[in-house]
């Protein structure tokens, strides 16, 4: 069975939208686009680095597949599994693009996404893509956050975490500050949600 691992810049309030530029994504009125920039240095460059070179593929939402497909294929020393990887992209408005090995996947996004998690392959990488990942809280799918947490409070934007997501436990399995104050922390799942009394 294949993990599923959802990668994600967050704010301290929990916005994950447009984190690495100004136009990336203004949807809602976001202006706030490139808010993870000013926090980036050697020790964030190498804990992203460690994250790419993990076997993957990659499930995307349409908009991060449109803004990988214009700029990884161009960068492709920087980060040459994504060039290798299989794409899988939740989109019911695009059916195909020249960035390849490619599959698009449509209608009931949730039931074919628990499919390919069943079946054989590298575990599922899912970058940025909030909309989403939305779809992945809500059906239970998701088995691991990758987060790198930012020392910024937002207001406003689309967040990790919304209405109709599944309670569960995490635990913490890797962590990091760097010196910049970005906390570099995964998490992966260790079942119900646990209660007590103080």
């Amino acid at each position: 069975m294949r993990k599923l691992n959802v990668l994600e810049f967050m704010s301290l309030d929990g916005v994950v939208q447009a984190p690495g530029g100004r136009k990336e994504d203004p949807s809602g009125g976001f202006e706030y686009g490139g808010w993870s920039t000013p926090h980036g240095d050697a020790a964030e460059g190498a804990a992203m680095k460690k994250q790419m070179s993990v076997p993957a593929d990659l499930l995307l939402g349409r908009k991060t597949f449109q803004i990988f497909e214009n700029f990884w294929p161009k960068h492709g020393d920087i980060w040459p599994g994504a060039q290798t990887a299989t794409k899988y992209v939740a989109s019911n408005t695009i059916s195909s693009s020249e960035w390849k090995p490619n599959v698009f996947l449509n209608g009931d996004i949730a039931g074919k996404i628990k499919t390919l998690k069943g079946g054989a392959g590298p575990d599922l990488h899912v970058w940025g893509s909030a909309n989403l990942v939305q779809t992945l809280l809500k059906h239970d799918l998701v088995d691991a956050l990758w987060l790198k947490i930012f020392p910024v409070v937002l207001g406003k934007g689309k967040k990790l975490f919304a209405e109709g997501t599944i309670p569960v436990g995490f635990k913490v399995t890797e962590s990091s500050v760097n010196p910049k104050g970005v906390i570099i922390i995964n998490y992966e799942r260790d079942g119900a949600v646990q209660t007590g009394d103080m």
